[in-house]
């Protein structure tokens, strides 16, 4: 277990190894109860030379094949943030290590503007933000998105994006021709409108104020935005699924969809932790209930069920967000980007 100083701000308490690992890594107490001499754990970044910056997607049940990831790894610390094992192909943890060592890719907007450029590109929308959020706090000074979205703009590409990070709205100006023209749209995650809550469960993320005024801010400048319940958290959550939505429609949102929680590999064990630690007394229930939506198991893997769940209380959740949806004059499937704006880089040139 890490020292309570060290982890404050973050939102897994330890730095359990990862799945790959041949040794495991363990904090204990020693007895000389020294925790003061333990610095806060600081965030290091560190460059990712990739030479390809599109992913293509091969799950039947998410809804793009196309995706750009600037950054591995995510400042926000959100605990249960099902993009934590991918860090254990590094050889770091899933746990503190995802949150505080992050790999960046600053060549992510050339390698974009050379992949648009190949001869028989066709377009597909790209999304952002589907792994990690690519308006987590180091993009505000590295800039990749923003270098991302201006090669987006120029070649009128569709793009989506996803973000718990109020520094959206700085690129409101780029996203905002993009959304009246039906090549950009994005995703606001709210899990919970409990700033409290939100600190505890997704430290380093913009509070729940500030995502509805970015819902706000973006709707006011033209994007179509969703509002995503990701997770609903029954036991600890579901009860602000009606309170979720009308927050976000009266800010500007549209659209909605939501997902329950699940906990792949190493984030059911960090879960269960911070459960455990950070709420007590309810954490029996909350597992209780999430096993019970995943067929008696922490994380149930098949396509169709690991997003949704099954039994009693996934019909509940699914049933009360369908219904609010309604009420409030939302929707869950908003129309496709359009494609045909699209323009190669350098075919603009043409023109004159």
């Amino acid at each position: 277990m890490e020292s309570g100083g060290r982890v404050r701000g973050r939102g897994a308490i330890s730095n359990r190894s990862g799945r790959f690992e041949r040794a495991v890594r363990e904090a204990v107490d020693d007895g000389w109860e020294r925790d003061e001499d333990l610095s806060p754990l600081r965030t290091s970044v560190t460059m990712d030379a990739t030479r390809t910056i599109l992913t293509r997607n091969t799950s039947p049940d998410v809804p793009f094949e196309i995706s750009i990831n600037p950054y591995r790894g995510c400042e926000h610390g959100c605990v249960y943030c099902f993009a934590r094992p991918s860090h254990a192909f590094l050889g770091l943890s899933p746990g503190l290590d995802f949150e505080t060592r992050l790999l960046a890719k600053p060549d992510a907007p050339r390698l974009l503007r050379a992949a648009l450029a190949r001869p028989g590109y066709r377009p597909e929308t790209i999304a952002i933000g589907t792994n990690t959020d690519p308006y987590q706090p180091v993009e505000k000074r590295l800039r990749i998105m923003r270098g991302l979205l201006e090669i987006l703009s120029e070649t009128r590409h569709p793009v989506a994006i996803v973000t718990k990070g109020r520094l959206i709205e700085r690129d409101a100006d780029l996203l905002g021709p993009m959304g009246r023209d039906g090549i950009a749209a994005v995703g606001i995650s709210l899990t919970t409108l409990d700033a409290a809550l939100a600190r505890a469960m997704e430290p380093r993320a913009a509070a729940p104020a500030h995502r509805l005024r970015a819902i706000e801010t973006l709707a006011k400048a033209g994007v179509p935005v969703r509002v995503m319940l990701a997770p609903v958290v029954p036991g600890l959550t579901d009860h602000e699924i009606e309170a979720i939505l009308a927050a976000a429609r009266d800010a500007g949102a549209t659209a909605a969809t939501q997902i329950v929680l699940r906990l792949p590999r190493e984030v059911a064990e960090l879960w269960r932790e911070w459960l455990e630690t950070r709420f007590p007394d309810r954490a029996g229930k909350v597992m209780r209930r999430v096993r019970e939506i995943h067929g008696g198991r922490d994380y149930d893997a098949a396509w169709g069920r690991r997003m949704r769940g099954e039994g009693v209380h996934a019909e509940l959740i699914a049933r009360r967000f369908a219904a609010a949806v309604a009420r409030l004059g939302l929707v869950q499937e908003a129309p496709p980007l359009r494609r045909d704006l699209f323009r190669q880089p350098g075919e603009q040139l043409a023109l004159f």
